[in-house]
């Protein structure tokens, strides 16, 4: 579950599984192995939970456009509808790979498309149901999630304020354990679309929700910035080969990307710290390395009085800062002092 000062990642599965319950297993292996880096020696967490989506075909598209042709590299069947029935899981293998995805320590989250989707509950409880942002104007099937009282995370890829506002009315009826996520439903999502200010905007206007982002974006580095501006929700699309047939894989992450991803968003959370300005004790040695003292200007002797002409600033940063110019100008030097050394307190008897 969504831990405060963690981010919640989300590998989404979609239907790169194209149709094998293998195959979405296999994602559900990528989508937990643990995530090293070198330079520091970290071992960080794994992504949070993997995400699948169950359609009911019978509710998915008109007669006309189940029946079109489909004829792309990327088609599973002659027509879409036999696409669409193609890449379709049932609910018994989705079972099979929700039990995997717990063998393996992850949540689990379940898009669902209809409310016939909802005989999956009678196989399993997923952790989260979400709902697509093609279906946040769907107020029915909201209704009928709702009802189940599991925890609800919301896409705003196609929402506005307004039709946001009329799904968390529906909702907030039985429950308010939701997530709103930020999201531009374009595939890839190109740069100047993508807003992520809208993340602020949401926490800002909806605090009582958690927030997070659902990217469409290529690469990694979308994510990252969002945890950065206070996401605590990161879903990404995920596949073992962006090669394969398949209208997303070549907009997921990969193995690599998966592992990059991973490590930049957990090392992201260790980055953000406190709202504070201070001088933290990691940076205490390079500070009297490379700050500067007050020093001498020429060589000096004893029992000469310092003038400030005397004085200008050198490395290292272990004497008189400038501010302390006062401590310093008019005392007698205890013993002599070459040009261009740090003036010490013990120079001065102080």
């Amino acid at each position: 579950m969504i831990k405060k000062g963690e981010t919640y990642i989300i590998g989404e599965i979609g239907q790169n599984h194209n149709g094998s319950v293998d195959i979405a297993k296999l994602i559900v292996e990528l989508i937990s192995r643990p995530v090293n880096e070198e330079v520091f020696g970290f071992d960080l967490k794994p992504m949070n939970a993997v995400k699948l989506t169950k359609r009911d075909l019978t509710e998915e598209l008109t007669t006309t456009q189940m029946n079109r042709k489909y004829d792309t590299p990327n088609s599973f069947g002659r027509t879409y509808g036999e696409h669409r029935a193609f890449l379709e899981l049932s609910d018994e293998e989705h079972f099979e790979v929700y039990r995997y995805a717990k063998s393996l320590g992850l949540d689990f989250v379940e898009t669902l498309c209809a409310k016939g989707c909802l005989s999956l509950l009678k196989l399993f409880i997923p952790d989260y149901l979400k709902v697509a942002s093609r279906d946040l104007t769907n107020l029915p099937l909201l209704e009928a999630m709702s009802e189940t009282k599991i925890p609800i995370i919301l896409s705003t890829g196609m929402a506005g304020k307004k039709e946001l506002d009329d799904a968390l009315n529906v909702i907030t009826k039985y429950h308010s354990d939701i997530s709103i996520l930020h999201c531009v439903s374009q595939y890839p999502t190109h740069p100047d679309n993508l807003n992520l200010n809208t993340i602020l905007y949401l926490k800002e206007n909806y605090s009582g929700y958690k927030i997070g982002f659902s990217d469409h974006t290529i690469g990694i580095s979308a994510p990252v910035v969002a945890v950065g501006m206070g996401a605590e929700i990161i879903e990404k699309h995920i596949t073992i080969d962006r090669h394969m047939k398949g209208t997303d894989q070549a907009g997921s992450l990969g193995p690599d990307g998966v592992n990059r991803m991973v490590r930049d968003i957990r090392i992201c959370e260790k980055w953000m710290g406190v709202k504070d300005l201070y001088i933290d004790q990691s940076v205490t040695s390079s500070k009297i390395k490379l700050e500067r003292s007050i020093a001498t200007l020429r060589d000096m002797k004893k029992g000469e009085i310092l003038k400030e002409e005397d004085l200008h600033m050198l490395s290292p940063g272990d004497g008189f800062k400038w501010n302390q110019l006062s401590l310093v100008v008019g005392c007698a030097l205890l013993e002599d002092i070459p040009a261009n050394e740090v003036i010490y307190p013990s120079h001065l008897g102080l």
